[in-house]
């Protein structure tokens, strides 16, 4: 297990292959990602990596003292992003070290983590792939609704977990063996297989696939 990257979301585009088949893609920019901290496990409990990552505008920083401490010591600009990632003890790096795209390998299976676009508010069958009720034969004006939601006088509540309309998107996803089709190393871009969560701009997080044959 070894530390992953942060990276922003680009976009969707296509990707020609060799044999000139048409592969849809995401377009994933990781920029310059510094070791900024240690987590060991005499001290913390377990081994892990911290990066730092994207720059903070310069306009309006708002940059506490104990981030201004570290940035100052690593000799950088405050960056915006600061993740952990667990490790095992053979790959902690030292602090102050840089990763970049050439972390990851051609046709390597990944893990992308990320914020998903949010939806709002939304009815049980955009959220949650019901069927909705009759088209006809007594249902009226509640053709898309869940139903009945309960049970009668015992126990007589809504369990709780219950699929139910309700805020839809705008929560942490993520999606497993993505495989990286490309790797632009002059242009800090992945260039990876289908859909990755979130909308443009978006920070999403890369690491190594853990559901896949070693």
């Amino acid at each position: 297990m070894r530390t992953g990257l942060i990276g922003t979301k680009i976009g969707s585009s296509s990707y020609f292959s060799d044999d000139g088949s048409v592969v849809p893609v995401t377009l994933v920019k990781v920029d310059e990602c510094i070791v900024s901290g240690l987590k060991t496990k005499e001290k913390d409990g377990y081994f892990a990596v911290q990066l730092a990552s994207i720059d903070k505008n310069s306009k309006n920083p708002n940059i506490n003292k104990p981030q201004k401490k570290l940035f100052s010591n690593l000799n950088t600009l405050p960056k915006k992003v600061v993740k952990e990632f667990r490790v095992i003890e053979e790959n902690l790096l030292e602090i102050g070290s840089v990763i970049n795209v050439d972390h990851f390998e051609k046709e390597q299976k990944i893990d992308v983590t990320g914020i998903s676009i949010g939806k709002g508010f939304a009815g049980a069958m955009k959220r949650h792939n019901f069927g909705g009720l009759r088209a006809s034969h007594g249902v009226s004006a509640s053709h898309r609704s869940h139903g009945s939601t309960g049970n009668c006088q015992d126990p007589g509540r809504v369990f709780k977990g219950k699929k139910m309309a309700g805020h839809m998107g705008n929560v942490k996803v993520t999606k497993q063996n993505l495989k990286i089709v490309d790797i632009d190393v002059s242009n800090n871009l992945v260039v990876i297989k289908g859909s990755v969560p979130g909308k443009k701009n978006t920070t999403v997080f890369i690491k190594d696939a853990i559901k896949v044959k070693k």
